[in-house]
C-alpha cells in the first residue's frame, strides 16, 4: 500500500511508558476525526497556591513553594518579593529575587531541595553564574552595600553585587560594582581568548543616581557632557581576583554613526499611542538596552534595547559595537533576545504593559506583546515573523512575552518561554516564518477579581530538564513527554547535552556527540518530511524518490534511489537489492534486507541500525559534512566496505556481526 505525507512508527526507543505519555498527552475527548474540543488552558480556577492547572505534552515534576523571608503571604505579589531571574551551576539553580537569592539543589530535579537563601535586598535580584562566582543585579534605592535590610540605614549600592558560592551554603559576598543606572539585568560574556577575565555588560533602566551617591553620574541631555544615559556598562572581573571588579567602559551602542548623537535611535514613539489604541507602556525610546544576550563563540550579541532591537559586534568584549538596528511599531518596549544555536535566527520579545498587565487577552492582538523572529542574514536582522501565546488569558492575570532559552534538540530551533500568567509555552521556530506551539503549562489566575502580580519570569532549559522560576509561587521543574510534536528520540539527544553551567544571557554553541538518540532524532525528522510511505505489501521494484518511507512495509523487489531523493525504512523487509546514488539519505532501521545493500555518494545522512543485510553492504563516496554515517548493531551476510566516505563511518560502540571481511573504512565496525 502506498499512501502520502503520513508519519512513519515511532519505535526502538519509544517503551510503553512513552508510549502512555504520548495518549496522555493528546485533547482530552478529542476523538479520531472530530475538532477537538476548547483549549484546557481557557476558564482554570483560581488560587495562590491552589489554582487550577493545564499541562500538554510536559510532566510537572516538582514544585516548591517561596521559602519564608522571599513572600509576603498577605500579599504574594508583593514587589519587594517577587521572584525574578534563573541561572545553573553544576547540580545548583540559583534563583533570583528582588530580597536576595535562594540556592536548591537539582541533582535529583523531581525532588530539588534547598540548601541555602541569602536576603540582600535591592531588587531585580537576576543572577548569573561563572564558576564559583555569582553574580546578582541591584537596581533600587534600598540596596544597601552591606545587603542590610533598613533602607534609611547604610551606604547605598545600586549595580551589581559579586558573590563567592564556592561554599553554596555559605556565599560571600567579595564585590560590588556601583552604576549610574544601577543594573536592572546584566549578562555574562566571555572571551574565547582570555579565560583570566570576565565581563558583565550591564543594561540600568532607572533614573540616574544623583553624583552625591556616585561621583560622575549626570541626567544632562544626550548633548551635555557625558551623560549617564544612552550607553550600557561594562564590569571587568579578574576571574582569580573578583575583588577587583571594575567599571572598564560605557559604550555608546546607539550612537548615530553619521552624525556621532549619542542618542542616535528611537528617540519618540512611532506614533502617538500603542496600536491598541492606549498608551504606550513602557515607552519605545531608546536610552538603554533591557537585556542583552551574548554568544562568544559567534563574536555576536543581540541587545533588546527598549525602542528597537539591535545586533552587536562583541568580538572585543570590552568595546562592543552596533552592526544593525531594527524597529516595530506594533512593540512597546524590546525587553529580551533569544539567538539560535546556529546563529542565523534571534528571538525579541516585546513586555508590553512592563510585565505587570493583563495583554493576553481576546482583545489583544498577536502582533502585541509578541516574540518577533527575525533571520541574521550577512550580520543584518531581516523579519520574519511574530509568534505570541495562542490561548487568550484572563483580565486577571498579567501576561505578555517573556525569558526563555533554547531547548537542545538536534535540527531544530525550540524555546521553551515564560509568559508571566499566561504560564509557559514550547514554541518551535526552526521555520522562522511559521512558528508553533507544541506544549505547553498554565495555572489559572491568583485571584477571581484582581490582577496580582505572578506567573512565570524565567523558563530554562538546563541538562535535561525545565526550570521555571514562578513569581508568587515559587519554583517549578519540567520534564518534556513524547508527542507527535517532539519524539522520544528528540528528546533523548536534548538530554545527553550537559553543560557545567548555563546563563540564559549569555549562550553557548551546542555540540551533539554521536549517539543513538541523535541519530535515530534525524530519522524521526526526517520521517515528518515523508512525500510517500509504503505499507503493507508492494510487488516489484520500487523506485524512492523525494521522501520515501516504508514502514512496515514487505517490498518483494529490488529499491532504488534516485539522485537527491530519501529512504527511510523501519520495520520493512525487502526481498531484492537497495541501490541508492547521490540520495540525499538513505536510513535502514530494525530492518531485513535480502540482498546486497550500495550507497554511494550521500549527501545528507546514511544509517543501518539494528538491520539484517543477506548479501554485502558497500558505503562509498559519501560526503556528508558533520554527521558520520553509522553502520551499527547490525547482521551483514557477506562483506562490508566502505571508502571514501567523509566523515568515515562509526557504529557508535555497538559492534556489527559481519560474515565476510570487513575492509577499508569499516574494517573496526565488527
Amino acid at each position: 500500500m502506498i499512501r502520502s505525507k503520513p508519519s512513519l512508527r515511532r519505535r526502538r526507543l519509544i517503551g510503553a511508558a512513552a508510549v502512555a505519555a504520548l495518549v496522555v498527552a493528546l485533547v482530552p475527548g478529542a476523538a479520531s476525526g472530530q475538532e477537538p474540543g476548547p483549549d484546557p488552558r481557557i476558564g482554570l480556577g483560581p488560587g495562590w497556591l491552589d489554582a487550577q492547572s493545564a499541562i500538554s505534552n510536559l510532566d510537572l515534576l516538582a514544585h516548591r513553594d517561596k521559602p519564608a523571608g522571599f513572600v509576603n503571604p498577605a500579599n504574594p505579589g508583593d514587589f519587594g518579593f517577587v521572584a525574578s531571574d534563573l541561572a545553573f551551576g553544576g547540580d545548583h539553580a540559583f534563583v533570583g529575587n528582588y530580597n536576595g537569592f535562594n540556592i536548591y539543589d537539582v541533582s535529583q530535579p523531581a525532588d530539588p531541595t534547598l540548601v541555602t537563601s541569602v536576603v540582600c535586598p535591592g531588587g531585580q535580584g537576576d543572577v548569573s553564574v561563572h564558576g564559583n562566582l555569582l553574580f546578582m543585579s541591584v537596581e533600587e534605592t534600598r540596596g544597601r552595600l552591606d545587603c542590610g535590610t533598613d533602607p534609611t540605614a547604610g551606604t547605598r549600592f545600586q549595580g551589581v553585587r559579586v558573590f563567592d558560592v564556592s561554599d553554596v551554603a555559605n556565599p560571600v559576598q567579595v564585590a560590588a560594582v556601583q552604576t549610574c543606572r544601577g543594573s536592572h539585568t546584566h549578562s555574562l560574556v566571555t572571551d574565547p581568548d582570555d579565560s583570566a577575565n570576565v565581563y558583565v555588560y550591564v543594561s540600568g533602566t532607572a533614573g540616574v543616581r544623583p553624583s552625591s551617591t556616585m561621583a560622575g553620574c549626570n541626567n544632562t541631555p544626550a548633548s551635555g557632557v557625558d551623560p549617564a544615559r544612552w550607553r550600557i556598562d561594562v564590569i571587568k572581573v579578574p576571574v582569580a581576583a573578583p575583588e577587583q571588579a571594575a567599571l572598564v567602559s560605557g559604550p555608546r551602542l546607539f550612537a548615530d554613526p553619521a552624525t556621532g548623537r549619542i542618542d542616535g535611535l528611537q528617540n519618540t514613539p512611532p506614533v502617538p499611542t500603542h496600536p491598541s489604541g492606549g498608551t504606550w507602556s513602557p515607552s519605545p525610546v531608546t536610552d538603554a538596552c533591557h537585556d542583552i544576550t551574548a554568544y562568544p563563540e559567534l563574536g555576536l550579541a543581540a541587545g533588546a534595547c527598549e525602542g528597537n532591537g539591535i545586533l552587536i559586534d562583541i568580538s572585543d568584549p570590552a568595546n562592543p559595537v552596533r552592526i544593525d538596528e531594527v524597529a516595530d511599531p506594533n512593540f512597546a518596549y524590546w525587553h529580551s533576545a533569544t539567538i539560535s544555536n546556529d546563529g542565523t535566527k534571534v528571538v525579541f520579545t516585546d513586555e508590553w504593559g512592563g510585565g505587570t498587565g493583563a495583554r493576553c487577552r481576546t482583545t489583544d492582538q498577536p502582533q502585541w506583546g509578541a516574540n518577533a523572529i527575525f533571520d541574521i542574514v550577512d550580520r543584518k536582522l531581516r523579519f520574519a515573523s511574530y509568534y505570541k501565546l495562542p490561548v487568550p488569558q484572563t483580565a486577571q492575570e498579567n501576561c505578555v512575552a517573556h525569558n526563555g532559552s533554547l531547548i537542545p534538540v538536534p535540527g531544530r530551533d525550540i524555546l521553551v518561554q515564560a509568559w508571566y500568567q499566561g504560564g509557559i509555552s514550547l514554541m518551535d521556530f526552526t521555520d522562522s516564518a511559521h512558528p508553533r506551539e507544541i506544549g505547553y503549562f498554565d495555572r489559572g489566575p491568583i485571584s477571581p477579581t484582581a490582577t496580582v502580580l505572578g506567573g512565570f519570569w524565567s523558563a530554562y532549559w538546563y541538562n535535561g530538564q525545565i526550570y521555571g522560576s514562578e513569581i508568587a509561587r515559587g519554583f517549578d521543574v519540567f520534564g518534556l513527554r513524547p508527542s507527535e510534536h517532539l519524539t522520544a528520540a528528540e528528546i533523548a539527544a536534548a538530554r545527553e547535552v550537559r553543560l557545567p553551567e548555563f546563563n540564559p544571557q549569555h549562550q553557548t554553541k551546542i555540540g551533539w556527540a554521536p549517539s543513538f538518540a541523535v541519530a535515530r532524532a534525524r530519522f524521526d525528522q526526517l520521517s515528518r518530511t515523508c512525500t510517500t510511505t509504503v505499507t503493507g505489501r508492494h510487488n516489484g521494484p520500487l523506485t524512492a524518490t523525494g521522501v520515501t518511507c516504508l514502514d512496515g512495509a514487505r517490498v518483494n523487489g529490488p529499491v532504488t534511489v534516485r539522485p537527491g531523493a530519501s529512504l527511510l525504512a523501519i520495520d520493512a523487509s525487502v526481498s531484492g537489492p537497495v541501490s541508492a546514488a547521490n540520495a540525499a539519505a538513505v536510513h535502514l532501521y530494525d530492518s531485513t534486507v535480502r540482498g546486497p545493500v550500495s550507497i554511494t555518494g550521500t549527501r545528507g545522512s546514511a544509517a543501518v541500525v539494528s538491520s539484517e543485510i543477506h548479501g554485502p553492504v558497500t558505503l562509498t563516496g559519501g560526503g556528508t559534512g558533520t554527521i558520520e554515517p553509522i553502520i551499527a548493531d547490525s547482521t551483514v551476510r557477506g562483506p562490508l566496505s566502505c571508502s571514501g566516505n567523509s566523515p568515515a563511518p562509526i557504529n557508535l560502540g555497538a559492534a556489527n556481526t559481519v560474515s565476510g571481511p570487513a575492509a577499508g573504512q569499516c574494517a573496526t565496525l565488527d
